[in-house]
Order: C-alpha cells, then structure tokens, then sequence
C-alpha cells in the first residue's frame, strides 16, 4: 500500500530515513516494520522562526517497494533522414528545442557560436590568467550557454506557459541529481552541471541530430517572407556554409551582433525593461546566521542561506537576483572593454561567500536621456548596457579588475579605504561606486539596501562588498513573435526563443520555451 502525507519535521531529522520512517509511524499509528522505503517528493525549509523546520510530502510505501523509477524517461527515436530543423543556440532553449523535435520525428541541425562545455572552461580560467575575454567562447557563449558555468539553478516563477516538470526529469534522465525533483529551490550545481549538458547533446546526435560548434549564423536565408534556414561561418578556419530548413532562433541574451543584424535588416524587434545593478557579496556564515536566526549558523544539517528581497524605489523595482549561497562571483563579460559581473555556486553550495544580484528595474523610456541621437530606438536598452559596462572596464584600470565598494560605504556615499576577500578571482579594485554609476541605478539601489537593511537585521554591513556591474538579467531585446504560432510576426519559418528572444528568464523557462517552439516548428512543418 501507498500513502502520501505531508510532514513537518526537524532538520536532522529531515536528513535521515529512518528517522523520517520512525517520525511517520510515531505520528501514524503504523508500525515502523510495516514501512519499506520513504520517497521525498517535495522538500522546503521553513526558517521564518528561531526554530527551523523542514517541509517533506513524501510517499510512503507500506509493505511493498518502489517499482517506478524516480523519474519519468523519454524514450528518442532516431530521427535520420527527417526533416530538418535549424536551431541557433546551444544554451537550455536550443538544447531542450533539439530534444523535443527528436520526440515529434523531427531532425535537429544545432548550430553554436562557442566551443563544448568542456573546451569552454579552459577560455574561462583564461580570464582570470590573461585579464581577456574571449569574445566567442565565455560565460555567456558556449555550449550550455548562460547557465553552463553561471550557477545552474532550475527553479522559475512562472509556471504557465509549459510542463517545468518535465525539464527536470530530462536533466534527471541525463544525469542530473534526482533530489532536483524534491527540493523547492533545485539546483544542479555548476561543477555537475557540464556533464548533464554533455550527455544532452550525446542524445541529440546518437539519434541522429547533428551539432556544430564555433559555427557562427551571419545571416538568415529568406525566400518571399519565409525563413528557409541560415548561412553561417566557421570560427576556426572561416569557411563558410549553409544549413537549410525552418530556424529556432535560441542565440541567448547576449547576442548583441545578432540584434544588430536584425535591426539593419529590418526585422522587427523592441526595446525591452531589463533590470541592472550590482553583485553583493556576504561572508557566507554571516547570511546564515542572519537567516536561521542562530549566531552559530548553520550547523550540521541545514544548507547555505538564501535570501529574497523586493521592494520598490522612486517607482521602479529593486530586488535580490540569483543568489548564489555558498557561491562565487564571476567575470561573465562577452567581448573587450567590458565587465560584467555575475554569481555560481557549486552543487556544495561550500565556500565561504554568499552573493546575489541586486538590481534596479529600467524601462526603455529611463534610458533614452543617456541615448545618443544616432543609436537605433530598438537597440536603446541593449546601447545603455554596453555603455554601462564599458564605463566600469574603464574604472577598473581597463582590465576584469571589478570596482568594488563596502556595503555601508556605498550606500552613505564614502570610498572604501580598503576591501574584504572576495570570491571573485580577476582581483577587485576600491572604487566610489556611488559616484560614477547613474543615479538612476545607485540611488534607488542604496534606498532599496537601507530598506533591506531595517527587513534583516545585519544584512546593511561594511562586511559586504558590492561588485560592478550586473547588466545581463534578462534580454535588453524582444524579437517580435505570433502569440499563437510563436513564429516571427512577419516572417514564416523563424521561431525566436527563450531568453534571448525576450520570452523567458532562466534555465527552466528558456527551456520550456525551446520545447514550445519545437511543437509550433513541427505544426508549422506539417501545414
């Protein structure tokens, strides 16, 4: 027999089976004996009290055993000799994209600017070396795009445009953790994730897809108001050549050559609302002394703290962002002359900082005092990006050196005399943040951290460190789609997805869109 319950129990409790099995026959009258094993099917943690509980549905199996595998496998046809797909963009939109047009018999061409997963990472430790930036291989560009090397969190506030259960248990079939499927914040973790990645384009060739990496799109092929595929060029020797079918146009929220190119090309795109600001930086026990609300932190069986803050500022949003317990902070520029800095955490969650972005939301009307009369309207978001992040490259001495300033003395206007360790390797180098940042971020941003400050007590300290600049939240372009189609609003064959399309905001949601527009891809086939 099987029961499910929900149950309310202490964190070393939490931690064990059989504790758990003890718990459940205590509490349900059933003899422990009786109870063969205990599967956690949702796990969250209540720390709203001095008391921290854990909160577990789990499913309970009395005088049986499991039969079903954790997860729910998909079965890949081979897809050789199908009609052909194009998809630009080997992040979770265009990875998930390829993998749902393999289920509806179709066959993926997947075509990435930057390197696999595992060259990707010696270009990233490359940064920290050379104080350079590989402008086609980097924490943005790559295989596994964005996400790959920037933290891996699978968890999103939007739960209706598609099936966010599914996407775990595909990363779970490719060798994911299957605690992602419990844990109400999953998170795979950036050390494990690559393999997950590997494994995900393993499938897509083994049934036939095909993948080409350091092959770049220079320009859509189109024949009377259709896109009929894609001409591309070889990264490594420049040869150059075509890939012809429908495209899913999945490039990420970094493709700044792609935008333009749309925009000279006169296919319709708009400003979006992005959100800038800061990474803020935490000795890690701190927050979880702040959060647990013990001066001894963690202890043995509770994970890093997390944090969340909203609030609103002079009428625009500022909140916490992709924090990152037990993280990093990285350099996660795409190109020279820029810094941008961005959060990861292992699957540990170990080290000794904590860090998160704290952003200011912007809208396209806040920019356009700082536009110059000769930059395009559509690209005014994406121009106040770059701008911002050329701006700090030149305040942090013209390398990956990030400017840098304590908490406290960012938000009461002081210089930094001196900074704490940080976690984030290319160096840090003091900076009067609050000076040379618009006023339209740094004001609203030190009134948000006052607030955030009176919410949590200790959490407004000198102890942190506040890192320039946070521009890569969100897409600072929506390339206009057909709501029902999902297809480009004039042009036939071109499905502009997930995060880079301005239709999504993170790893599940890019990758429920990818799976999205590989059905509206394969109606549009069939028609």
């Amino acid at each position: 027999m099987i029961h499910e319950y929900q149950i309310r129990v202490l964190p070393q409790q939490a931690a064990n089976e059989k504790a758990i099995k003890e718990y459940i026959a205590r509490e349900k009258g059933m003899d422990e004996r009786t109870i063969n094993s205990v599967r956690v099917l949702k796990k969250s943690i209540d720390a709203r009290q001095r008391t921290i509980f854990v909160n577990l549905t789990v499913r309970v199996y009395v005088n049986e055993m499991p039969t079903d595998d954790e997860y729910v496998h998909i079965d890949y046809p081979d897809v050789s000799g199908r009609p052909a797909v194009i998809v630009v963009g080997a992040g979770p939109g265009g990875l998930f994209a390829s993998l749902r047009l393999i289920e509806l018999g179709l066959r993926p061409i997947l075509v990435e600017r930057g390197k696999n997963v595992h060259e990707r990472k010696q270009d990233l430790a490359l940064i920290t070396k050379t104080q350079k930036v590989d402008a086609e291989s980097n924490y943005c560009f790559g295989e596994g795009g964005a996400g790959a090397y920037s933290d891996g969190k699978l968890y999103t506030r939007s739960k209706k445009h598609g099936n966010t259960d599914k996407i775990l248990h595909v990363f779970c079939q490719h060798g994911a953790s299957t605690a992602i499927l419990s844990d109400a914040h999953p998170h795979i973790g950036t050390d494990r994730l690559p393999r997950v990645i590997e494994n995900i384009r393993n499938t897509i060739i083994h049934c036939g897809g095909e993948v080409h990496f350091q092959t770049k799109m220079t320009a859509l092929i189109l024949q009377n108001d259709a896109v009929v595929g894609i001409e591309t060029v070889s990264m490594v020797d420049g040869t150059q050549r075509r890939f012809m079918g429908p495209v899913i146009l999945a490039t990420g929220h970094s493709a700044r050559d792609v935008y333009r190119y749309l925009d000279t090309s006169g296919i319709e795109i708009e400003p979006k609302g992005i959100a800038v600001g800061v990474r803020l930086e935490h000795p890690a026990t701190l927050i979880d002394q702040i959060q647990y609300h013990n001066k001894q932190g963690r202890g043995k069986y509770l994970p890093a703290a997390e944090y969340n803050f909203v609030t609103q500022v002079d009428g625009r949003g500022v909140y916490s962002f992709c924090m990152c317990p037990g993280g990093f902070v990285i350099p996660a520029a795409t190109g020279p002359q820029q810094i941008v800095v961005n959060g990861m955490s292992p699957a540990n969650r170990g080290t000794q900082w904590s860090n998160s972005g704290m952003v200011v939301e912007l809208h396209p009307e806040d920019v356009m005092p700082f536009a110059q009369e000769s930059v395009s309207q559509r690209l005014v978001m994406l121009e106040f990006q770059e701008q911002l992040e050329k701006n700090c490259w030149q305040q942090g001495n013209m390398k990956q050196t990030a400017p840098a300033q304590r908490m406290a003395d960012f938000v009461n206007g002081r210089l930094s005399y001196d900074l704490p360790k940080s976690s984030y390797a290319p160096g840090l180098i003091s900076s009067p943040l609050h000076f040379w940042m618009p006023d339209i971020i740094s004001q609203r941003l030190q009134k948000g951290f006052q607030k955030f400050g009176q919410m949590s007590h200790g959490f407004l300290t000198n102890e942190a460190v506040v890192i320039a600049v946070e521009t890569r939240t969100s897409s600072p372009v929506r390339i206009l789609r057909d709501r029902e189609t999902l297809q480009h609003i004039r042009l036939n064959g071109l499905f502009p997805c997930g995060e880079g399309a301005g239709y999504a905001g993170g790893i599940v949601s890019a990758a429920v869109d990818g799976e999205r527009c590989a059905e509206a891809c394969a109606q549009y086939i069939e028609c």
